[in-house]
């Protein structure tokens, strides 16, 4: 009798207070993505991380957060049932909204263009130093060289300054070259033999044209160095070295305006890319880039003041969760209340609510 009214308390207890059989931790899938997501010595931090959290806390259950390596493999262990949801900044979209459920928006972004803003001043001598204009002083080292030892051979029996043994004659015959290209040559230095003053004409005509091309590549260089560092807007990248998150909305964006890019599966190595100098502009997440740019002195960016395509990002359910609920009415009551604009100027500061 005593086991039998013992069973009818339990029953009781679990009718009068369902919310024990809802008490599993929730488990959501992120992705690295500051000021979004991250890890600090081990701790699960950000703002969407924390803004969960407290969502979590409203409902009254735990909850545990899983990294992946892309925002695809993030996506997709939600459609595996590996997850109740993921977070991080994951735009709303059509497509993604075909197969996933959002809640309210969280945070309003957009896509933004980084750039590395590297002082000008060295602009001469980068363009002293291109490959093309190497080659051409190389030619043109070779030419001198060649045409001095042709006239030491052609003059050295009736030209006093050439009559030298070949050893000596090398250098000397390259600097007769080189005054003759450019002051003209020496009047006492005159060729004597006929060839000698035919291959001295073609020479000097030579050199204006050899010149010409000279001074023409250095202008070029340093003019298309000019167009490359001014970059007003998202027109002015192409020929640019521009990166991107591959998959992403952003990569979206760049095809579809046939921009080239490099794809990254990892943030993290697509700035350590760009602070080693390998990348020109990152076009991404406004919210991400302006993070990266305020929070790290090298290199210096700058971020371009325009925002393209805005974007809404939100908590991503599987479909037809039983979350999406209870989430949105916890997101409203975290704005009436206050802690999600905290929770902004925190991460984002105040200009950023």
């Amino acid at each position: 009798m005593l086991m039998l009214r013992a069973f009818f308390v339990f029953l009781f207890v679990c009718s009068a207070f369902p919310a024990f059989a809802q008490d599993e931790p929730l488990s959501f899938a992120t992705v690295e993505r500051l000021p979004f997501a991250t890890q600090v010595e081990g701790v699960d931090t950000g703002f969407s991380l924390e803004l969960m959290r407290e969502i979590s806390n409203q409902l009254g259950r735990e909850i545990t957060f899983e990294f992946y390596e892309s925002f695809p493999a993030m996506l997709s262990s939600l459609d595996e049932g590996l997850h109740d949801g993921a977070v991080a900044n994951i735009s709303i979209t059509a497509d993604r909204e075909s197969y996933l459920d959002f809640s309210h928006p969280i945070f309003e972004g957009g896509i933004g263009v980084l750039l590395l803003d590297e002082d000008n001043g060295g602009s001469f001598i980068s363009a002293l130093l291109t490959r093309d204009l190497l080659i051409i002083v190389l030619a043109a080292l070779g030419l001198l060289f060649g045409s001095g030892v042709l006239m030491w051979l052609l003059e050295r029996r009736a030209q006093a300054y050439f009559d030298r043994k070949g050893s000596d004659a090398l250098f000397h015959s390259f600097w007769w070259s080189l005054n003759l290209v450019v002051n003209g040559g020496f009047e006492e230095r005159v060729p004597q033999t006929r060839l000698g003053r035919v291959f001295a004409i073609i020479l000097v005509v030579s050199s204006l044209f050899l010149v010409s091309i000279f001074v023409a590549t250095i202008t070029s260089t340093m003019t298309v160095d000019a167009l490359q560092d001014n970059v007003d807007s998202i027109n002015d990248l192409e020929g640019q070295r521009v990166a991107t998150i591959a998959e992403s909305t952003s990569a979206a964006f760049l095809d579809a305006r046939d921009l080239s890019y490099v794809g990254y599966g990892s943030s993290n190595d697509m700035f350590a890319d760009l602070e080693a100098g390998q990348l020109d502009a990152i076009v991404f997440d406004a919210p991400i880039l302006s993070y990266y740019s305020n929070d790290n002195a090298e290199p210096a960016t700058r971020l371009l003041p325009r925002i393209y395509r805005r974007e809404s990002y939100g908590i991503a359910l599987p479909p037809n969760s039983d979350l999406a609920e209870q989430i949105n009415r916890t997101l409203l009551r975290l704005r009436e209340d206050g802690t999600y604009g905290e929770l902004v100027t925190t991460w984002f500061g105040n200009t950023s609510r």
